[in-house]
């Protein structure tokens, strides 16, 4: 069985990205072994500087659970022309039947979906002997031009674009058209706009302006024809595929309902995800994922070892029924905690209230799991995804727990996809988010972000005020806003613009929102009086972004209103949603 994941690339410095590249440099120097090195450092070239070349690439790797790529394609797109190009797509030598190929060249095809793009063009060597002297080739362009016929893909015909630039050129391309499953037919003026496009952007030094007019003038078919059918011939191509940007993957903790703390009091309880669940399904936007499996490691890269294993120790060793609550809170020493474990549990806890049991450790697992699925889907294509999970985590710092949460979901997805890009995490929780804040206060490639009360008067009291910024690399990669204990929701939506604009700025390749429901009027543990309206207009601003979210359930004990303010929020995601990487450059924050 053949396992992989698909991901897409726009930077080349990240070191897993170094590496990928490195492994696509070395496929495509095997499938076309008459490009240059020159062309290839061009690609390197046109990454990093979209204006110049007046496109943006993209590069898509298929990797296995190791890294090794298994295949790639590369496509550029011209947003001021609104068409996607295929410049490459190959995968590893002796893999053809393996579904790779089938597999990338589906994603591009979400892609070009998402970016709303009337289609893909593609050049590929020709079928017809007539146009190669060497025709050694011919059986392997068959095989090519075959594949893309499965998705409705085939030559323009009726123009000379088949003519060679140069007289001793062998097998000039065809242009291919693919119209993503949308029954286009190009007019000339359009064909004539795109095919100068190609030549002149793709081949800025090789094609002289009078072959392209003579290019040009050679359309004369309106609409312009695409050649029948040859190799499915009664077959229908593939049905478009809708892209994965039309949904919202949405991963349930199915292991939640096992920490159920029946103790008067303890708001953190099951009913909280049905409540939202039965709301948002009304939707029909979510597609419900399964959650995968994941090594204990990615938690041990944000949370202290000792108390991960604490953690997991005190809870099988606990009677089913017993909790045990923090009691006794020792300065911390690292060279002599407490032995007891009822007593230790202060030494890793900041409070008085989150207990531990037999099931919390579970159900903790299980909630890391869903929002690692939730960040790999992202990899995968997604827009947006939705870690629907319980407990919450945003109060999980590295060495402790505490506010009902013992590991910090958002912060450990986020360190899992600083591999792929930088991330922001914004926590829109009535609580300060001092998990996120303490894990990555240090670095520079996590911005943290929380709109939260104040620590005066607000858990957890001894953080999140606004002049914690960050230290070390870390500084100005923190932003507080610590806000006044009576607030309105148009007050609260001036600074979640505020916020949001400070997100932008910064760029991220990943966005997570740590999505606290608790701001809502009436709710136990907070001060404020947000209405479903409000949180509606919160969610219409996140639609506005560029970035891929991911959504990771924090707070939010309410339950009479918990689930319609949810739904709100996300109708007012589902409504202002934009098309992701429509820009080909943003304000970055050095």
């Amino acid at each position: 069985m053949n396992v992989f994941k698909i991901r897409k690339i726009t930077d080349t410095y990240l070191p897993s990205n170094v590496t990928a590249v490195k492994q696509v440099f070395d496929i495509l120097r095997i499938h076309f072994p008459t490009v240059s090195e020159e062309k290839i450092s061009d690609i390197l070239e046109q990454m990093k500087d979209p204006l110049k070349y007046r496109f943006s690439t993209m590069i898509f790797v298929a990797e296995d659970g190791r890294s090794n790529v298994k295949g790639f394609a590369i496509m550029f797109f011209m947003p001021d022309k609104n068409f996607c190009f295929l410049d490459y797509i190959a995968v590893t030598p002796g893999r053809i039947s393996s579904g790779v190929g089938g597999a990338i060249y589906e994603r591009i095809r979400e892609e070009a979906q998402m970016l709303k793009s009337i289609g893909i063009f593609m050049e590929c060597l020709p079928d017809d002997e007539k146009l190669c002297v060497d025709k050694s080739g011919i059986k392997q362009n068959k095989a090519r031009l075959a594949f893309y016929e499965r998705y409705g893909a085939r030559p323009i015909i009726g123009t000379k674009y088949e003519t060679p630039v140069n007289p001793e050129d062998d097998c000039p391309p065809y242009l291919v058209f693919d119209d993503l499953g949308n029954d286009i037919h190009l007019s000339i003026s359009q064909a004539k706009r795109f095919i100068r496009a190609i030549l002149e952007r793709k081949y800025p030094t090789y094609c002289p302006e009078d072959y392209i007019k003579m290019i040009l003038s050679s359309i004369k078919d309106e609409p312009v024809k695409l050649r029948e059918f040859k190799y499915l011939l009664k077959e229908r191509p593939l049905e478009k595929r809708e892209a994965v940007k039309g949904e919202i993957a949405l991963i349930i903790n199915d292991k939640h309902d096992i920490h159920h703390v029946k103790e008067v009091g303890y708001i953190e309880s099951p009913i909280r995800i049905k409540s939202i669940l039965r709301e948002i399904e009304k939707l029909n936007e979510f597609k419900i994922r399964p959650s995968r499996g994941y090594p204990d490691k990615h938690i041990t890269d944000v949370h202290n070892i000792k108390y991960f294993n604490y953690f997991k120790t005190v809870c099988e060793k606990l009677p089913e029924g017993k909790s045990i609550y923090p009691y006794v809170f020792p300065v911390r020493n690292a060279t002599r905690p407490p032995k007891d474990y009822s007593v230790l549990a202060g030494y890793y806890c900041i409070d008085t209230f989150t207990p531990i049991n037999k099931s919390a450790f579970l159900a903790a697992r299980s909630g890391v799991n869903c929002t690692l699925t939730a960040a790999e889907l992202l990899l995968e294509g997604y827009h947006s995804a939705y870690a629907l999970v319980r407990p919450p985590g945003h109060h999980a710092e590295r060495d402790v727990f505490g506010g009902f949460c013992y590991f910090n979901n958002a912060a450990i997805a986020a360190h899992f996809l600083t591999k792929f890009g930088k991330v922001a995490i914004l926590d829109i929780d009535y609580h300060h988010g001092n998990g996120q804040q303490q894990i990555f206060y240090e670095r520079k490639d996590v911005f943290t972000v929380s709109i939260h009360g104040n620590p005066s008067f607000a858990y957890p009291y001894f953080t999140g005020f606004a002049d914690e910024k960050g230290e070390g690399e870390g500084e100005g990669f923190n932003l507080n806003y610590a806000l006044k204990e009576v607030l309105t929701g148009e007050e609260y939506l001036s600074h979640l613009k505020k916020a949001l604009k400070e997100i932008r700025n910064f760029n991220p390749q990943y966005f997570i929102v740590s999505l606290g429901l608790d701001p809502a009027k009436g709710d136990p543990t907070g001060t404020w009086t947000l209405s479903p309206a409000d949180f509606k207009n919160n969610g219409a601003e996140f639609g506005k972004l560029p970035f891929p979210i991911l959504f990771v359930q924090e707070g939010g004990y309410k339950n009479r209103t918990l689930g319609t303010n949810a739904r709100n929020f996300f109708e007012g995601f589902i409504s202002t949603r934009l098309v992701n990487n429509n820009e080909l450059t943003t304000k970055k924050k050095k």
